[in-house]
């Protein structure tokens, strides 16, 4: 069985957005036991924002190894 859900999406860059989403119940369910949220739309915005939090990680670590970090302040500073 699937619930539809109606949500609301505000983030500080964008405007509310309604939508519409037929997820399983069972996977919502679960979802908000696991972290602890008391709302479907605030477990899919805890979802949402974690997807967008792990591939910014994954784009940084695509920089080890090209970044010189053996930085010296005192010479940065003319000390």
């Amino acid at each position: 069985m699937y619930a539809q859900l109606i949500m609301f999406v505000c983030t500080k860059y964008y405007a509310i957005m309604r939508t519409t989403l037929d997820l399983p119940n069972e996977l919502i369910k679960a979802a908000m036991e696991i972290s602890g949220a008391k709302t479907k739309s605030q477990v899919i915005k805890e979802a949402l924002e974690d997807m967008i939090a792990r591939n910014k990680r994954a784009k940084l670590l695509t920089f080890r190894g090209k970044i010189d970090l053996n930085i010296d302040l005192d010479t940065l500073r003319d000390r």
